[in-house]
């Protein structure tokens, strides 16, 4: 049995960190939902830049979208909502299978925004209106910033996908904003199924103490600290306040993996994979990670819901010096900034493919 059918039969969804046109038109995402049991999609704007830079097939909405006097951040929604909604159809019924559990696509809102609570809002309530499709869900960083835009996108109805998550610490302040966000609709008498999941990003943990911890310890500390988080997670799926706003109708905000692409040449492709597999949670993994699951495998034994030896991991790192504290802020501020670099090369791409096609038309 694949490997992507084992983590599904064990109540993990698998996504597909990725979305370009051709994937769409080609069938293959259609495939890759039959035969490799994926259940929903995420994107970023990484992922957008290359498959306009990469494919012609953006060039003819491109001229169309231009000779209607779209350009820039403009033109690149109109190109992203097409793409995006064209996905969220193919999931759609899983997401009514589901009973709104699963079948998601996330879209996120420009990381210029990232800082900017009330801009940020506006931004998420207009791509969802625009989108117009129960299954989008709308990428909010969880920076202090984004916390009160994510508590009032959940009480206006908003599906949010919580990014840029890195700790146990970050991800209860997210959890902690959506549930005011439920808690509010509650009070006000309104329906409290508004989806929501937590990102957390695991590999670039070791990335960034690759060269500063010794090799026993490579490749531990993403994991370590998603353990953590695992814990937590369950902590709180358990409370009794998680529990009222159950019995009320809310369902409950997912954890999620992200950045679970393997990032040393040396490991395996599937090492986050295997050591995140979790009933009840989300991994969603770049296409090299899904192909290199497409074969007969196993998974192994699943997350332990205690932590397992999370805080003894983390204790050597420390011994290591690495301040795990006051690293989470400094990957959550620099994956920021990161999202506005490549936010600035996706606009670059859209300048110059709308220049050429401009100048060959």
């Amino acid at each position: 049995m694949k490997a992507t059918q084992l983590l599904y039969n064990l109540g993990q969804s698998i996504w597909l960190d990725n979305i370009t046109r051709d994937l769409l038109e080609t069938g293959m995402l259609q495939r890759y939902i039959d035969e490799f049991s994926i259940t929903g999609l995420t994107s970023n704007p990484t992922i957008f830049e290359h498959a306009i830079k990469n494919s012609s097939s953006y060039d003819a909405p491109i001229l169309e979208k231009l000779a209607n006097g779209k350009s820039g951040e403009e033109l690149f929604f109109d190109l992203a909502l097409e793409d995006v909604t064209r996905a969220t159809d193919l999931f759609r019924p899983i997401h009514e299978r589901t009973n709104t559990v699963d079948g998601w696509v996330s879209l996120e809102v420009s990381p210029l925004l990232a800082y900017n609570t009330d801009s940020t809002l506006r931004a998420a309530k207009n791509l969802f209106a625009r989108g117009n499709r129960p299954n989008l869900f709308i990428k909010i960083p969880g920076t202090k910033e984004g916390l009160p835009a994510i508590e009032e996108s959940i009480f206006a109805g908003v599906p949010v996908n919580v990014t840029l998550l890195f700790s146990r610490e970050q991800y209860l302040a997210a959890a902690g904003a959506f549930l005011r966000g439920i808690e509010r609709r509650l009070a006000a008498g309104l329906n409290p199924n508004v989806g929501s999941v937590a990102s957390v990003f695991v590999s670039r943990w070791d990335a960034a103490v690759r060269d500063k911890v010794p090799a026993a310890l490579q490749n531990q500390l993403g994991i370590a600290v998603a353990m953590r988080t695992y814990k937590a997670y369950l902590g709180l799926l358990s409370s009794p306040r998680w529990m009222r706003a159950y019995n009320a109708g809310a369902r409950p905000q997912r954890l999620l993996w992200a950045s679970t692409g393997t990032k040393d040449p040396k490991a395996s492709a599937t090492l986050y994979i295997k050591a995140l597999a979790a009933p009840f949670t989300v991994n969603t993994m770049p296409e090299g990670t899904l192909k290199a699951l497409a074969e007969p495998d196993n998974i192994g034994t699943t997350m332990p819901a205690n932590g397992g030896d999370c805080e003894e991991v983390l204790a050597q790192f420390a011994s290591a010096k690495v301040d795990v504290k006051a690293l989470a802020a400094q990957l959550q501020d620099e994956g920021a900034t990161s999202f506005v670099s490549s936010w600035n090369d996706l606009m670059r791409v859209i300048g110059s493919k709308s220049d050429a096609l401009k100048r060959a038309s």
